[in-house]
């Protein structure tokens, strides 16, 4: 029998989603850092507190989560499903943390 990345235990590697996971919530940081410095004209740290206290941090931080469509393109473009599902959890992730803040 072919195992395939979907086969849990055999060829699905916790490691690699992990790895996508993180990947996905450092470019959605960095499109947060990016927006806010070359688009507002505050530096980072007093962005996210005016942005927060206006209200807008979640706005920032879904317009941040455009930078992952790149890393999920790039990681399916390289045959790296199991961490492009990894950028995918994040994804989910944040934007259920989207909802609280």
């Amino acid at each position: 029998m072919r195992y395939n990345n979907l086969t849990p235990g055999n060829g699905m590697n916790k490691t690699d989603l992990f790895i996508g996971f993180l990947i996905g919530f450092a470019t959605t940081l960095l499109g947060s850092y990016i927006f806010i410095t070359f688009f507002t004209e505050f530096n980072f740290i007093a962005g996210i507190q005016i942005m927060q206290s206006q209200g807008n941090l979640g706005k920032i931080v879904t317009l941040g989560s455009i930078l992952t469509l790149v890393a999920f393109g790039v990681l399916l473009k390289i045959n790296k499903e199991t961490m492009a599902r990894g950028v995918v959890l994040a994804v989910i992730i944040m934007a259920i943390l989207t909802m609280f803040i």
